[in-house]
């Protein structure tokens, strides 16, 4: 038998549900220099996919169900704040991808000139090791661990 409560409850989580914000993620947004040099590291470096390209302003990449948007100077994301700020490259936030074996694959990259952060990192969730697109946006390569 349902409860006076409970049937407010189901009615309070609809509203909530019919009036939400966000309906989802869409992708991250990375601020870039140079868009076509970006969409080749994530493309033929990382594996990407390319989405669209409308250069020399945007780009956008996927892989799975991450969009990765790369904003070059000029593109409406990339606009400054109103208060004169700038969306600049860099920082510590960062997008993370799952890889298999990583420890096989740092050397190859590191053969192909992909500048790291750190070094391998194993921790009780897994691998983990950073590195750097051409504009120094971070990106974490992930090997979650076997359970």
């Amino acid at each position: 038998m349902t409860t006076t409560k409970q049937t407010d409850q189901v009615r309070e989580e609809s509203r909530v549900h019919e009036t939400r914000l966000v309906e989802g993620l869409w992708g991250v947004r990375y601020q870039v220099s140079d868009v076509a040099r970006s969409v080749d590291f994530y493309t033929n470096i990382l594996g990407f996919t390319l989405d669209l390209k409308n250069l020399p302003a945007f780009g956008q990449v996927s892989i799975g169900n991450l969009k990765l948007i790369l904003s070059g100077p000029g593109a409406s994301g990339s606009r400054p704040m109103p208060d004169g700020g700038r969306q600049e490259p860099g920082g510590w936030n960062r997008v993370i991808l799952h890889v298999k074996d990583l420890a096989a694959r740092v050397p190859e990259l590191k053969k192909r000139g992909v500048r790291f952060r750190n070094e391998l990192e194993i921790g009780p969730g897994g691998k983990q090791i950073q590195v750097e697109d051409p504009d120094g946006n971070p990106v974490e390569l992930f090997e979650p661990a076997q359970r």
